[in-house]
């Protein structure tokens, strides 16, 4: 579905590898996380994923930070995925 390299962990839990990643620490509630895919161009990725069955459960929005969707995963949850209009540590 999201054509990452991944091995089965057993019981339907699957282990991806990831390219170089970001990761942004920002405040929130006590016991408060979430998870966003990053992508260089939102329209085509959701496109491609598009392509291969996958479904978006949020419209694009526009943030300060980038534009952002949520791909609904086969369990009924969410990932967001978005598009940084923010500088990134990846490119300095």
């Amino acid at each position: 579905m999201l054509d990452l390299p991944s091995v089965d962990a057993g019981v339907g839990w699957p282990i991806f590898a990831l390219p170089p990643a970001e990761l942004a620490i920002h405040p929130a509630a006590e016991g408060s996380h979430e998870l966003y895919l990053m992508c260089d161009n939102l329209a085509d990725t959701m496109a491609e994923l598009e392509k291969r069955g996958v479904e978006f459960s949020k419209p694009v929005s526009e943030q300060s930070w980038g534009l952002i969707t949520a791909v609904r995963l086969p369990g009924g949850t969410e990932l967001a995925l978005y598009e940084p209009r923010h500088p990134s540590p990846l490119s300095t």
